[in-house]
């Protein structure tokens, strides 16, 4: 017991924490708070979902309809998710712009964690067995055929079959139960790499001094940090609980109607956007892999004597750029495959990766 008190007492009550982070900090607290909040409606649903071609789609109405508090079960389930990419994708803005990734273990385990991530959100939209729900798995799950000499075996193993069926919901509840298991225990070694050295600073000081405990300053203001975020939730789910569904989604699986416009859900349109950029099949997957994957390169390139960008007026205009390129290939996303939104994607994804590539040019300059 006295063990277990140390560990607290070291970890979160006298955890030497830079005394100038700012709210930009909250993040990743508040993902601890949305992760739990999954977890927990997760397993509820799970209770009386059916993982069946058959009985998916009528397991979500029963769920809304006759199960008391299912409705609110499902929407905190559907918008928590957006609101879990929402705050990690700010976690991780945060930490390009103030140089947090110089903490390479922290960094690194971040960036695996947001993909296992995307894996469990992709998984979970097929779970409804909704028309968006089934050609969105269709065409995600094609990507792989891309691939020289084993594409085309690996999405039949995926599928479990010749198309997406009984077997493919079956293996994607397996996963999407399993995954953020997993992904708790990541985001604990993330936890363990943080509090190794410590948080990073609004300098990106590599040593700084400057320390207090954690509790209480910071306590507070992670309580605050909830308070708003839970508020927010709650607005969204009692007022406008669909904003972020797919209209298509409400309707059955039908494999011999295609909607006119297959697109997934919002978190992904900035990465989809870039795959439909690349004319050829394996190049866009590549890029689309790369749209992520790339983020590791930055504690290699940015060396500089400051690590944050707040530093450099040259680095915060072209940051600033990098995010209205992000948002712009979300937007474009959503948009249907035609003129001019084919060009202003193949514009946003030479933009998107130009910034990659700019960030070590002017890292020299400042050396």
């Amino acid at each position: 017991m006295k063990k277990k008190m140390s560990l607290i007492n070291k970890i979160l009550i006298n955890l030497p924490t830079p005394s100038n982070i700012s709210y930009w900090w909250n993040f990743g607290s508040i993902l601890g708070v949305c992760l739990m909040i999954q977890l927990v409606s997760g397993i509820f649903l799970s209770m009386h979902y059916s993982p069946n071609i058959n009985s998916a789609f009528k397991s979500m109405i029963h769920i809304t309809r006759d199960v008391n508090f299912g409705w609110m079960m499902r929407l905190i389930h559907a918008n928590g998710a957006s609101m879990f990419f929402f705050f990690m994708f700010l976690h991780t803005g945060r930490g390009m712009y103030y140089g947090s990734f110089l903490k390479k273990k922290v960094w690194f385990s971040g960036t695996f964690i947001m993909l296992i991530l995307m894996a469990t959100a992709f998984l979970g939209y097929v779970l409804p067995w909704g028309q968006m729900s089934f050609w969105g798995a269709t065409v995600i799950t094609n990507l792989l055929s891309a691939l020289p000499y084993l594409g085309n075996t690996l999405v039949a193993w995926i599928w479990g079959g010749f198309s997406v069926e009984n077997p493919t919901l079956n293996r994607f509840f397996s996963f999407h139960f399993i995954l953020p298991f997993i992904v708790s225990m990541l985001i604990l070694c993330h936890l363990i790499f943080l509090h190794e050295k410590g948080s990073s600073n609004p300098l990106g000081l590599k040593n700084n001094v400057d320390k207090i405990s954690f509790h209480p300053y910071f306590t507070f203001k992670d309580i605050y940090g909830f308070l708003v975020v839970i508020l927010l939730f709650i607005f969204i789910n009692f007022k406008t609980p669909f904003l972020f569904n797919d209209p298509e989604n409400f309707t059955p699986a039908n494999p011999m109607i295609t909607p006119p416009h297959i697109q997934p859900e919002w978190y992904f349109l900035f990465a989809y956007a870039i795959l439909r950029s690349i004319p050829n099949k394996l190049g866009g997957v590549l890029a689309l892999v790369m749209s992520i994957f790339i983020i590791l390169t930055l504690p290699y390139t940015a060396n500089s004597k400051f690590k944050s960008m707040s530093m450099y007026l040259t680095k915060k205009i072209l940051f600033y750029m990098f995010c209205m390129t992000f948002i712009l290939l979300t937007w474009i996303g959503a948009k249907p495959v035609e003129d001019p939104f084919i060009v202003m994607g193949q514009i946003l994804t030479f933009t998107y990766f130009s910034y990659f590539l700019m960030t070590p040019l002017l890292t020299k300059l400042y050396k």
